[in-house]
């Protein structure tokens, strides 16, 4: 069986006609989801795209790989999803975006050269690349946000477009008269974008997954990575005026979030980009062109959908659609991601897998807690690869898929945010060691521990789904935040780092009486190995003269 492992970037959980969005309809997705399971209560590692994507490829935390925030390097000899494949025999493809910074460093300590295979695998995530576009080929006064070559753009001036960054003045841009309006303004939002439609992001990715599917053998797995509909808010038309503001849902905020609010939430709250999404002009620009670049989206699941029934694929692929992370858009007082609310750390997850064995499950729904390293192990799983738990930290989904008991259903969710790298930092004063929070989630709660000295945050999910009201500084609740921090307390006690030698493998050594060591301090000569007790006999052989 073949995998398409396809993630949208900044794609809420909700926005969605399956999960309940009255006005966006994605049919193809919903098709998907007609199909397979949707996983309504899914969470992703980290609320920001470098952190969430390193840990979608490691199936390991970001405490525990270490690449905390974006351009930060995964450190070199951090196993990832292609390693656990290819080990089975299954190769692993990436055709979009992985945010991925190589460990150069480590990589020049190591002597690995980034062009041998190895090198090559090290340096981006673990994949064989079909194809690698980040998809963020902004100029700014230091230079480029991104100094890696960009197939898209090369692809656009194949097509004719001009100028040095053909992305940023056609695809990402609309006109002003005869001057160009860039997508980065948040004013030019509503312009169509300057491109052919064909010629945009999404169906280019498109087009590359179709190829790389002609062309391959399998088995493998393929990482079908979209940039969209991440900002640049600009899509072309039809697109860009599908719709309005009657058709975007009203802000779910109140004023009493602003009141004596917590000090990270308030400082992210009146920053630049808080400040723009409370706006309701900016909501009514921005919104429904997010929702364009949606709708985009989903008609080119359309044309997967299509290749694949064509082809005959359907009934040998595996499709997993998913998001790194959610948007605010104007929720909460905010914008963007980087906080714990709902409309930026749950995530869209459909799985479809087309074995008779998942039969029963199609067309449901899964209300149980899963976080986004589960799609790593569920990947492993399927594709009749062992699971290495001692290095993997995800739980295979397949027990859902297959309408099996679970054997370990998570009751909490883990997500984490190193913000020491964000501006917030410097107005907070808090120092980068500190600048670190951790979210755990049941079904009924939520808390937020924030490191520095600072106040954890509480919300009552049952009687307050909107996470309106921090609950976190108020007494009456210190027996739910002691509840909820027990649960921090046994996840920071996993075993996270001994990833050298399985539990399988120890218990191996033992039953086998293998010794990782000397004893000392013997009882009975039947307590040591026979040819330690022989040597302090003074029996054993006589070493050989050098």
């Amino acid at each position: 069986m073949n995998i398409l492992y396809i993630m949208f970037d900044q794609l809420r959980f909700d926005y969605l006609s399956c999960a309940g969005h009255p006005a966006l309809h994605t049919p193809n997705m919903d098709r998907i989801a007609a199909k397979g399971v949707r996983f309504s209560e899914a969470y992703t590692q980290s609320p920001v795209c470098g952190a969430a994507r390193m840990s979608a490829y490691t199936g390991r935390y970001p405490s525990s790989h270490g690449a905390q925030w974006n351009g930060y390097p995964l450190r070199v000899g951090e196993l990832t999803l292609g390693d656990h494949l290819r080990s089975g025999g299954v190769g692993c493809w990436l055709v979009g975006k992985t945010h991925m910074k190589a460990d150069e460093s480590g990589m020049a300590r190591l002597g690995l050269s980034p062009d041998s295979v190895i090198g090559a695998r090290q340096a981006e995530c673990g994949f064989d690349v079909w194809c690698r576009d980040d998809g963020l080929w902004a100029v700014g006064p230091d230079g480029p946000y991104d100094a890696k070559r960009s197939p898209y753009n090369e692809y656009l001036k194949s097509k004719g477009y001009g100028g040095e960054n053909p992305w940023a003045d056609f695809s990402n841009a609309g006109l002003s008269g005869d001057e160009i309006a860039s997508g980065w303004f948040m004013k030019n939002a509503d312009r169509p974008a300057n491109i052919e439609e064909g010629d945009s992001e999404t169906p280019w990715l498109t087009s590359e997954a179709i190829k790389f599917m002609e062309t391959t053998t399998g088995p493998w797995c393929a990482h079908i990575s979209y940039i969209k509909p991440h900002w640049p808010y600009i899509v072309p038309a039809p697109y860009h005026n599908m719709y309005s503001a009657k058709d975007i849902l009203p802000a779910v905020k109140d004023r009493a979030e602003l009141q004596d609010p917590h000090p990270v939430y308030e400082a992210f709250a009146t920053g630049r980009i808080g400040k723009s999404f409370s706006r309701d002009d900016v909501r009514e620009k921005v919104i429904p062109v997010y929702m364009g670049l949606i709708k985009q989206c989903d008609d080119q699941m359309g044309r997967l959908l299509q290749y694949l029934e064509d082809s005959g694929r359907d009934k040998d692929t595996m499709i997993i659609i998913t998001s790194d992370h959610g948007d605010y858009l104007g929720d909460h007082w905010l914008g963007e991601k980087d906080l714990f609310h709902a409309p930026s750390v749950k995530v869209p997850l459909i799985i479809y897998d087309p074995r008779p064995t998942a039969d029963k499950t199609r067309g449901t729904t899964c209300s149980n807690l899963v976080e986004a390293i589960d799609v790593t192990a569920t990947i492993i799983d399927a594709a009749g690869c062992d699971v290495p738990s001692h290095i993997v930290e995800g739980r295979s989904l397949m027990p859902y898929l297959e309408d099996r008991e679970h054997p370990s259903p998570r009751s909490y969710v883990i997500s984490e945010y190193d913000y020491s790298s964000h501006p917030v930092c410097r107005g907070l004063d808090v120092l980068p060691k500190d600048a670190r929070m951790f979210m755990v989630a049941t079904e009924d709660w939520k808390l937020v521990h924030c490191e520095g000295g600072l106040p954890p945050m509480l919300f009552d999910l049952k009687n307050d789904p909107n996470e309106l009201i921090d609950l976190g500084r108020n007494d009456t609740f210190s027996g739910i935040r002691a509840e909820m921090y027990a649960y921090l307390h046994d996840w920071s006690l996993r075993m996270s780092q001994r990833v050298t030698m399985s539990d399988a493998e120890i218990a191996k050594k033992r039953q086998d009486g293998g010794q990782t060591g000397v004893v000392l301090g013997l009882v009975e000569e039947t307590d040591a190995p026979a040819a330690m007790t022989a040597h302090y006999r003074g029996t054993a052989p006589a070493r050989p003269k050098s």
